[in-house]
């Protein structure tokens, strides 16, 4: 027996991000199902219910979807009408291929005031006579039955005839009862028989001829052992289950991990530079580059082709976010290169090493080129022949030589002024 669950309501609800509570619209279609339960408490805003092919004998749980306007419940075991009086929003409802007899059991769907879209083809109620004359003047919201629009003549006829009509039909619908009871006895005396004798010691393959070779009634039990049937011929027809593969231990109890090549393929490991790690994986050139997972970690790379796994423990330290992943378009190689932690720091202080030697060694240079020079290049303007003779402007040495900065105007004395002839002279 299949049972609506969490998962499977879910799984139908893709398209909405796999949440019930505002799903308006669900398809549980050709799922065996054989009990309506659990959807009005999950899905209360459901406006189309879609459970047709599938094992239903009742019409169960429902009466607290206050918004559902469509419910599909063709191809099923359903007998009788019911319990879907509180359905208040009921529009179209489809019971086609079903094995309803108790045709008064629509006389249920009276208070169901926005049903206008009613199917019941394929049932045994349509074979009474008046079936619809009894379904229009019961149902006066209708506006189509079985596909077929209903006439406002036709309206007024079924209503003025229906107790006369329903009377007829309770006669029809008893006689049926008592068939459809003496035929359900013998179908489960027949079908119990049948199996614990003549199938209980019979080949699968032998069953199954004969089982489909029969003619068979249309029924209730009959579906039941049909979907039974199909069920053992899936069960026989599934492959023998291999053997588990033990699992891959991927680490050492003390954490180092394992080289695994699971996948048997060829690699190239490469460490001559110092600074950095360069694997080489011989992938296969048409294999797709969605099929490959690829995983670098401190101490390990991880490629995984088509769930198989290939690790390689790695000798030094290497930085994850700068390791970089590229595939040949040629010969679809994959090439994993992966920056050592240590290298990189042992790159940069080299660098800044030799930067610095390439500073003094350029200061030396520049040191002894200025050592080497006259230091008249930086103190004189004129030529090397014109060479200044500092003596020459001093007014010892030259006295034509005149500085007009030094000349000064003479100055007379005052009126009162008395030389004394025994001081000497400024000059």
């Amino acid at each position: 027996m299949v049972k609506i669950s969490v998962e499977m309501v879910r799984k139908k609800a893709e398209h909405h991000d796999r949440l019930l509570a505002p799903l308006e619209e669900i398809s549980l279609h050709q799922e065996n199902i054989e009990k309506i339960e659990f959807i009005q408490d999950w899905c209360p805003k459901l406006k189309i219910l879609l459970l047709q092919s599938n094992l239903i004998a009742k019409i169960e749980n429902l009466n607290k979807l206050k918004h559902l306007q469509y419910l599909n419940l063709a191809l099923n075991n359903i007998e009788v009408i019911e319990n879907l009086d509180r359905c208040e929003s009921l529009n179209k409802l489809d019971l086609t291929l079903n094995f309803i007899g108790k045709i008064v059991s629509i006389e249920s769907l009276v208070g169901n005031y926005n049903l206008q879209n009613l199917y019941l083809t394929g049932n045994p109620c349509t074979d009474f006579d008046n079936y619809r004359d009894f379904v229009i003047g019961t149902l006066p919201q209708l506006a189509t039955l079985d596909g077929v629009e209903i006439d406002r003549s036709n309206r007024i006829m079924a209503l003025q005839n229906l107790p006369l009509i329903r009377s007829d039909i309770l006669f029809e619908q008893q006689n049926y009862i008592c068939q459809r009871q003496k035929q359900k006895a013998r179908l489960q005396n027949d079908i119990t028989n049948k199996w614990e004798n003549e199938y209980k010691d019979m080949d699968p393959e032998e069953r199954n001829k004969k089982f489909w070779a029969e003619k068979c009634e249309h029924a209730p039990e009959v579906r039941y052992e049909i979907e039974h049937m199909r069920q053992l011929k899936l069960k026989s027809e599934e492959p023998e289950k291999k053997e588990e593969k033990r699992p891959i231990k991927l680490f050492a109890p003390d954490g180092r991990p394992f080289n695994i090549n699971q996948a048997k393929i060829k690699f190239l490991f490469s460490d001559a530079e110092p600074d950095k790690f360069i694997l080489d994986l011989a992938v296969y050139k048409h294999l797709d580059s969605s099929l490959l997972d690829i995983d670098v970690q401190t101490n390990y790379v991880r490629v995984t082709l088509k769930g198989k796994i290939f690790q390689l423990h790695l000798p030094e330290e290497v930085e994850t976010t700068n390791s970089i992943a590229e595939r040949s378009q040629t010969t679809g190689h994959l090439v994993v290169t992966m920056p050592k932690v240590n290298g990189s720091l042992k790159s940069k202080m080299a660098l800044k090493s030799n930067s610095k030697t390439q500073i003094d060694q350029q200061c030396k240079e520049n040191q002894t080129a200025i050592t080497g020079q006259s230091k008249r290049e930086f103190l004189e303007i004129g030529p090397a022949e014109d060479v200044l003779d500092f003596t020459k402007i001093t007014k010892k040495t030259n006295p034509t030589y005149i500085d007009s900065r030094l000349t000064l105007d003479e100055k007379k004395p005052s009126h009162n002024f008395v030389d004394d002839p025994e001081v000497p002279p400024l000059i």
